[in-house]
């Protein structure tokens, strides 16, 4: 298999290292959804990271997808997720909150890196803005009163995106979101990034 998307990002990088705490064996190829825009259109026509290409030449897009998918080929004992119906009932909350910070982070990057500065719209801006601070505010609630596993065989999906995303967010927006502002958010992401498994899978 091949896991195709820049590292940088954070939905190409929680396929990945869930992928390997999963125990999965693939290849990473790094590809811009930019840069490599032709290449990565001949794998993928949609040209959506992260891709998983398939040994038989399917592709799978979607980062929850293709780990719905990744769950299925791996050995049941290192599941990233909690059969039971309120234990999963919350990872999939938190799981949830962690994808709209990427989202809402990666949606602002676009806008100032990508807009040019007379096509930017501020009131939008400001929208996504309070969006990204939202999800993460109730994951900064959550994990206080629930603090995530410290020990590094118990992480979950929850724990690899919530890192993940935090990353992310911290090394593209510090300006909008102050790590002071989330103490447990960053403490959590500061541990999980030290690591192995994070160690060895950096951004680019």
């Amino acid at each position: 298999m091949k896991l195709i998307g820049m590292l940088d990002s954070p939905f190409v990088r929680r396929t990945a290292i869930c992928m390997k705490l999963l125990g999965l064996e693939f290849e990473h190829q790094s590809l811009s959804v930019f840069r490599t825009y032709d290449e990565f259109r001949r794998i993928n026509p949609v040209v959506k990271a992260p891709t998983l290409l398939l040994d038989d030449g399917q592709c799978l897009m979607d980062s929850t997808l293709i780990l719905d998918y990744a769950e299925t080929l791996a050995n049941p004992r290192k599941t990233l997720m909690p059969r039971d119906p309120a234990a999963r009932l919350h990872e999939l909350k938190l799981i949830g909150l962690a994808l709209a910070a990427s989202e809402k982070s990666v949606q602002l990057v676009y806008e100032q890196k990508q807009r040019p500065a007379d096509k930017q719209y501020e009131p939008w801006a400001a929208r996504v803005s309070e969006q990204l601070h939202a999800a993460y505010a109730v994951l900064e609630k959550d994990i206080t009163s629930r603090p995530l596993p410290t020990d590094p065989s118990r992480f979950s999906q929850a724990s690899v995106s919530i890192a993940v995303a935090w990353r992310f967010t911290q090394m593209m927006l510090p300006d909008v979101v102050a790590e002071t502002d989330y103490p447990a958010l960053r403490l959590f992401a500061a541990f999980a990034e030290r690591q192995p498994v994070f160690m060895q899978t950096q951004p680019e």
